[in-house]
């Protein structure tokens, strides 16, 4: 995980490995955000005989990737999750109030009883993330798993501050926890622009 991390830091490395490269890191941090994924027995029958097992409960978890550098990271975590459902909310942030405006969202109604693993590269100052998992619990999920490749102390304090209240159960995972936030609200040393190096600057 260090070297693809590492690999991902390097400015010299193009958008197709970068892609490459997040898409394997996030397979890697997916098999930590689904250990509390909701199982049930089951029964099949092998070959021989009939063997106990488990499958995943209902309702379907929800995969939700943030709009647009979260979809370099939906492969990585169907790999694991495939019968998982996806939703997209789109939150941008603006670059002078650093807070972020949701710009769309396709997600389920009602999120009754449902697990929810969100999809973020980079956690800087955690309003887009933050936000998302209240506009998710709005809607009556129950349980939230956040992954994110590189975080800032900042932006897991702001988090932490804007989902204790909701009384529903949050996890981060993260590859890495960066030093800081610089004074134009991006991480240091971090990466870059996640979706600029991912997709290529948009014009």
């Amino acid at each position: 995980m260090a070297h693809k991390l590492t690999l991902l830091r390097d400015s010299s490395t193009n958008s197709p490995v970068f892609r490459e490269l997040t898409d394997e890191l996030v397979t890697l941090l997916a098999y930590e955000a689904t250990r509390t994924v909701r199982v049930e027995p089951c029964t099949v029958s092998t070959p021989v005989r009939e063997a106990q097992g488990v499958r995943l409960s209902g309702p379907r978890p929800l995969v939700v990737p943030i709009l647009r550098a979260g979809l370099g990271m939906l492969s990585g975590m169907t790999r694991l999750l495939p019968s998982a459902e996806v939703g997209f909310v789109g939150m941008a942030r603006n670059e002078e109030t650093l807070q972020p405006v949701t710009y769309a969202e396709r997600l389920p109604a009602d999120l009754s009883g449902r697990q929810c693993f969100v999809l973020d590269p980079m956690l800087a100052t955690g309003g887009s993330l933050a936000g998302t998992i209240r506009f998710l619990v709005d809607r009556g999920a129950d349980h939230i798993n956040a992954i994110c490749i590189l975080a800032a102390p900042e932006g897991i304090d702001h988090v932490r501050t804007m989902v204790e209240d909701l009384g529903v159960p949050c996890h981060l995972v993260v590859a890495a926890v960066d030093e800081q936030l610089n004074e134009h609200g991006y991480i240091v040393p971090g990466l870059g622009d996640a979706g600029d190096r991912l997709y290529g600057l948009a014009n």
